[in-house]
């Protein structure tokens, strides 16, 4: 399945990288507050490569590690992340429903046939070391050694924005890795050994603080830094609840995950990360969190959340420091959020067979809005398909706006779309408002917090009951007409 090299560690991939002339190495000083931000966007921007600044800086002081940024920047290295080319995308989408729901397996034949999808699941079960990477040596208590991004001029402080939260609920053992937990969240510095964790309540890091909540004990947390990229994308892909992302990792690494003891905390963290920080969320204290600039384009509220009391930090014994910045699309999460989609297109048809292609326009925040393109074959079969997909993954519950078009419209084509709805959508007919519905509560729009209404549009042909008129026909030239006319032009026009 896969065509490129595993990549045990970032190191791995930051070298593969670098082979394909694709990292550049910045030696000029560039201040981590908010400089640093533009410089990262500014390549992202123009396609540009993984960017390692060697003197990033602080208050004028060098950083005591160099900063690795815009690992993810293009579509092409987030494929790469997953050990694939960009075309290999969709059929490894195809892989992963499969892997997911698999069919009946018919004789032997069949059952060797589908030896992939049976190493991969052999590939799932971490292996656990003695002793890592990871852990080489061990660090002050204090976070000021470590070269964390202050990204927006608005931005409260220091955040840490691509850090891996590892964590497990309440009643499981350190040793059950299937029940973890692996989640990218906002981690706010506050001091020398405190870290705010902004997990939104519907994020796995939220419930597992729950259950720890409630039995009124402190909650062992991990967070590693610098993890290689299969681990950093399983923690960034929307997952169901029961799958583990630690073992989900070996499935996209073609390798299993590697594993060791956290020095002080009851948990199993990645081995080959560059830094791990280990720590308590003790029950009740919370600390005001943000603002900082969001995905969204907007600074987010402040508010409360838990505060993670560090109890060890270990790393490298010349360790980097992964960072990311989010803001107003194109950001990284946008462009990984591209990839995503494809690999996600698989697991939605075969809930909803008719999606015949689907896009989230990044522009739109990734997932606030959605254009499908449906196989149309009887009346009310758009509105169906809005329902089924606001329904079908936790993640959908916050689109607010779903356009259903024709398998003749190309659902990626902003020209396309808008002339689908110019002549196939009749705003009295074919708009459903939704209201109350769930909402992400960082939507400022949204009239009341985590709450919102849905809009459908209907820009589909209108057939049977739909429609009491007869419906126009699309016109088309010939097709062997228009060869020609590429015959004729070639070397007229470039």
């Amino acid at each position: 399945m896969r065509s490129l090299p595993v990549f045990s560690d970032l190191r791995a991939f930051l070298a593969h990288a670098e082979a394909a002339g694709d990292l550049a190495r910045l030696s000029a000083p560039v201040d981590l507050r908010h400089e640093m931000t533009a410089v990262q966007l500014a390549a992202l921007r123009k396609g540009g490569p993984i960017l390692r600044f060697d003197a990033a800086t602080s208050e004028g002081k060098r950083a005591a590690m160099p900063v690795v940024a815009n690992l993810f920047g293009t579509p092409a290295r987030v494929a790469a992340g997953l050990g694939l080319q960009l075309d290999e995308v969709p059929a490894f989408g195809d892989f992963l429903a499969a892997l997911r729901s698999p069919a009946p397996v018919e004789g032997m034949r069949d059952a060797l046939s589908r030896w992939p999808v049976l190493r991969a699941a052999l590939q799932g079960r971490p292996k656990l070391l003695r002793h890592a990477v990871a852990q080489e040596q061990s660090a002050p208590l204090d976070l000021s050694l470590v070269p964390v991004q202050t990204p927006w001029p608005g931005d409260a402080g220091p955040l840490v924005t691509w850090p891996v939260v590892v964590t497990r609920p309440h009643g499981s053992e350190a040793g059950q890795v299937a029940r973890y937990n692996l989640g990218v969240y906002r981690a706010q510095v506050i001091g020398p050994d405190r870290l705010i964790l902004r997990w939104l309540a519907h994020r796995g890091g939220a419930a597992h603080h729950r259950s720890w909540l409630r039995a009124g004990e402190p909650m062992p947390v991990a967070i590693a830094l610098g993890a290689d990229p299969a681990t950093l994308l399983s923690a960034a892909l929307p997952l169901p609840e029961t799958v583990s992302e630690m073992a989900f990792s070996g499935v996209l690494r073609g390798a299993r995950a590697e594993i060791v003891a956290a020095k002080t905390v009851p948990l199993l963290v990645p081995a080959n990360a560059e830094i791990i920080l280990e720590g308590w969320v003790h029950p009740d204290e919370t600390a005001p969190e943000g603002p900082f600039g969001d995905h969204t384009g907007y600074y987010n509220s402040v508010e409360p959340f838990p505060v993670m009391r560090l109890s060890a930090i270990t790393h490298r014994r010349d360790p980097l420091y992964l960072t990311t910045v989010t803001g107003r699309p194109p950001d990284e999460p946008s462009v990984i959020g591209e990839v995503f989609n494809t690999l996600a297109l698989p697991v939605i048809r075969a809930q909803i067979p008719e999606v015949t292609d689907l896009w989230l326009p990044p522009a739109a925040c990734s997932y606030r809005m959605a254009v499908i393109q449906i196989d149309k074959r009887y009346p009310g079969q758009a509105r169906r398909v809005m329902l089924a997909l606001w329904g079908m993954l936790a993640q959908f519950s916050y689109t607010k706006t779903i356009v259903v078009v024709d398998r003749d419209i190309d659902p990626r084509n902003w020209d396309d779309i808008a002339w689908a709805m110019a002549t196939r959508m009749d705003p009295a007919r074919d708009v459903m408002v939704l209201d109350g519905t769930p909402m992400d509560y960082l939507d400022f729009a949204s009239p009341r917090e985590g709450l919102a209404g849905k809009l459908g549009i209907d820009a589909t042909t209108k057939i049977g009951a739909e429609t009491t008129r007869e419906w126009g026909r699309v016109m088309a030239l010939d097709p062997a007409h228009e060869a020609r006319a590429t015959e004729l032009l070639r070397g007229v026009i470039r």
